[in-house]
């Protein structure tokens, strides 16, 4: 692949990520489909291409008040816990298997978005309702 699709694809991925919406999605599904890398190496890309996205994320998200830090208290040990089990997880399926529930997840949930997009609105971090606002 050439340099400028690879830096589209990275670019897409920081930008969606950066925003919560699926950036590793771009990038596992390019890694797989368009550079031909198995499902569980593109997956470990994914995590380490992540945390630079991830760092500086969660700076602009501090600095604009966006990040309800008693539910990230609650939710951060079993998220942990959840990450350690689904590495060792990913490590004893197969490979085919894993592609296939990486693709059965992004169907259920896209599916899920589909039905029941609009449906109810959501609370920001500061507790305002966010639903019909555009930012």
């Amino acid at each position: 692949m050439n340099f400028l699709g690879q830096a589209l694809a990275g670019f897409l991925t920081g930008v969606l990520a950066s925003m919560g919406l699926g950036g590793g999605f771009v990038l596992v599904v390019w890694l797989t489909l368009f550079m031909d890398i198995d499902q569980r190496t593109a997956q470990g890309i994914n995590v380490l291409f992540f945390l630079p996205i991830a760092f500086t994320a969660l700076i602009m998200h501090l600095k604009n008040g966006l990040i309800n830090k008693e539910l990230v208290k609650q939710l951060l040990f079993g998220g942990v816990v959840g990450a350690a089990v689904g590495t060792f997880g990913a490590q004893i399926v197969a490979n085919e298997l894993l592609r296939k529930l990486f693709a059965g997840f992004l169907l259920a949930f896209g599916l899920r978005e589909i039905f029941t997009a609009g449906e109810k609105g959501t609370k920001g971090a500061r507790g305002k309702e966010t639903r019909g606002k555009t930012f």
